[in-house]
C-alpha cells in the first residue's frame, strides 16, 4: 500500500482494523456492558482519552462488530438491533461515511450529526437502541436555532431518544461556548442512568518521546520550556519566516503527503463565498475554503496544500507534519515570562458567543483559546513547525531550541 493510500481516512478509520491490547480490554468490558443492559430503559459508557490515542478508530470498529451483530447474527443477544453512530463535525462525519463504504454491514445512513437524528427521531416518535457519539465535546450545551436545535442540550436529547449511548470524551477539545462542556457537568447532567467509564491513554498519533510531549502540555499551560531536540521519530521545530516553514511543508507533502499549514483563528474569515488571507512578512495563503458538497475532508484533498487550516478544519483528524502560525492572540509576557492569551485579538467571535455576562468570561474564553491550540498542536505524526506572529515570543522560540 503506498503512503498516500495510508495517510487516508478511509483506511486510518477503517472499522476491519485490528485493535491492540488496551482497545481490546475496552471493547470487552463495553460490550459487556451493551449486553448486560440491552434491557434497561437508558444507560451510559464513557471513552476518554487525549488527543491521538485512537478513539474515533476504536469507535469505528466497536461500531462495525455492533452492526455485524445487528444484522447478520442471529445468535448473539445485540441481534435486531438499531444503533447509530453520530459526530457534530462535518468533515468527520465524511472520513467516516468513506470509511464505511465497503464494509457490508454499514450503511452510510448509519452515520449522522447529532441535530438532524435528533430532530429525525423526535419527528417520528422513535427511540434507538444504542447511539455512539465521537467527539462528544462537540455536543451542544444550549439551544442553536440557526441550526435548527430547539432544545436545551444535545445530550439531554439523546439520552431520551436512545436505550445506551456511548461517548468519546475530551474535555481538553472543547472549542466552543456553545459546547461549553467539562467532566462535571458531564458527570452531573448523567448523574440518573448506570455510568461506566474507560480512559485510553496509549498515544498512537504522534511520534513523539515523552520530553516532546510535555513541552506541547506545557506550552498550552503558558510555560515556555527549551525545545527538546528532534528524534528520529518527530521534529519540533520553530521558525522566525512563515515562508520558509511553508516551503518546508509544501517539501514534506511532495514527498511524505498529508502535510499542511495551520492557524489559530487570529485573521478575518467570514462564510461569504470570499477569500480571506493570512499575511506574516513575506508568506500569504488564503484560509482553507468551505466545501460541505466535497466528498472527501479537507486533510486529503490535494489543493489544500494552498490552504490554510483552522481548527475547526483538522480536530479529529492526523497530518504527517504542521505548520501552525501562532497569531495575534498568542504573544509573551515579559513581567510574568509566561505565554499570554488575548480574546479581544481572537478573530473567532463566535466561539465566545453567550460567555458575556458571565463572571469568569475572560478565563473561559482563554480556556476555550488552550483548548484549540492543544488541538492544533497535537494534529501531526512526524513533526510540528512553529512561527509566532508576536515577535517577542517568536524571539522567545527561536532561543528555546536547545
Amino acid at each position: 500500500m503506498s503512503f498516500l493510500e495510508q495517510n487516508r481516512s478511509i483506511f486510518k478509520l477503517s472499522p476491519d482494523k485490528c485493535l491492540h491490547d488496551e482497545q481490546q480490554q475496552l471493547k470487552n468490558k463495553l460490550e459487556e456492558f451493551l449486553c448486560l443492559n440491552r434491557a434497561e430503559e437508558h444507560g451510559c459508557f464513557i471513552i476518554y482519552g487525549d488527543a491521538g490515542t485512537g478513539k474515533s478508530v476504536f469507535l469505528n470498529r466497536v461500531f462495525m462488530d455492533l452492526q455485524h451483530y445487528a444484522r447478520a447474527d442471529k445468535q448473539h443477544p445485540l441481534y435486531g438491533l438499531n444503533n447509530v453512530l453520530l459526530v457534530n463535525h462535518p468533515e468527520m462525519l465524511k472520513a467516516y461515511k468513506n470509511a464505511a463504504e465497503k464494509i457490508p454491514t454499514l450503511k452510510k445512513k448509519d452515520y449522522e450529526r447529532p441535530t438532524t437524528f435528533i430532530n429525525q427521531y423526535h419527528k417520528a416518535g422513535k427511540v434507538a437502541d444504542i447511539v455512539l457519539v465521537d467527539e462528544a465535546h462537540l455536543l451542544l450545551t444550549g439551544p442553536d436555532r440557526y441550526n435548527h436545535f430547539f432544545q436545551d442540550n444535545h445530550l439531554e436529547e439523546l439520552m431520551k431518544l436512545a436505550r445506551l449511548v456511548v461517548l468519546v470524551f475530551d474535555e481538553k477539545q472543547v472549542l466552543k461556548a456553545k459546547s461549553l462542556w467539562d467532566n462535571t457537568r458531564l458527570n452531573h447532567l448523567l448523574q440518573a442512568y448506570p455510568v461506566e467509564t474507560f480512559t485510553l491513554k496509549r498515544q498512537f498519533r504522534m511520534n513523539v518521546a515523552l520530553e516532546h510531549a510535555d513541552w506541547i502540555t506545557q506550552f498550552c499551560q503558558g510555560n515556555l520550556q527549551p525545545i527538546p531536540s528532534a528524534s528520529a521519530q518527530f521534529e519540533l521545530m520553530p521558525y522566525d519566516d512563515a515562508q520558509k516553514m511553508y516551503e518546508d511543508i509544501q517539501e514534506h507533502n511532495q514527498y511524505r503527503g498529508l502535510s499542511r499549514m495551520l492557524s489559530t483563528y487570529d485573521y478575518p474569515y467570514r462564510l461569504d463565498g470570499k477569500d480571506y488571507f493570512i499575511v506574516e512578512g513575506r508568506f500569504c495563503l488564503r484560509w482553507d475554503r468551505a466545501k460541505p458538497q466535497a466528498k472527501d475532508p479537507w486533510a486529503e484533498r490535494e489543493d489544500t496544500i494552498e490552504e490554510v487550516g483552522s481548527v475547526y478544519t483538522i480536530q479529529g483528524f492526523d497530518l504527517n507534519y504542521v505548520g501552525l502560525i501562532l497569531g495575534p492572540s498568542v504573544s509573551w509576557d515579559e513581567a510574568t515570562q509566561r505565554i499570554v492569551l488575548q480574546p479581544e485579538k481572537y478573530e473567532d467571535k463566535a466561539a465566545f458567543n453567550g460567555l458575556g455576562g458571565k463572571d469568569n468570561a475572560q478565563h473561559l474564553k482563554q480556556n476555550l483559546m488552550w483548548n484549540s491550540i492543544n488541538v492544533l498542536m497535537t494534529r501531526a505524526i512526524n513533526g510540528l513547525y512553529i512561527y509566532a506572529h508576536d515577535p517577542i515570543l517568536r524571539k522567545k522560540l527561536m532561543q528555546a531550541m536547545v
